[in-house]
């Protein structure tokens, strides 16, 4: 699985943050970023949750 973020969508409400912070960041400019876009197998249930709770759907799911 690979994690991307849509910067259109985005507006960095920092859900993702909140369940997966070893993943996604969010900078002192508000900028969020995907530490890891490629995340390893045991933090995959939680990046899915995040993509699924992101409140502009802005980020996707690619195989």
């Amino acid at each position: 699985m690979e994690v991307r973020v849509d910067f259109d969508r985005c507006e960095a409400n920092g859900v993702c943050v909140g369940i997966a912070p070893d993943i996604f960041e969010l900078d002192d400019d508000e900028q969020l970023h995907i530490t890891s876009p490629v995340p390893p197998a045991d933090r995959e249930d939680d990046v899915r949750t995040a993509i699924a709770q992101c409140p502009r759907a802005a980020l996707t799911e690619h195989p």
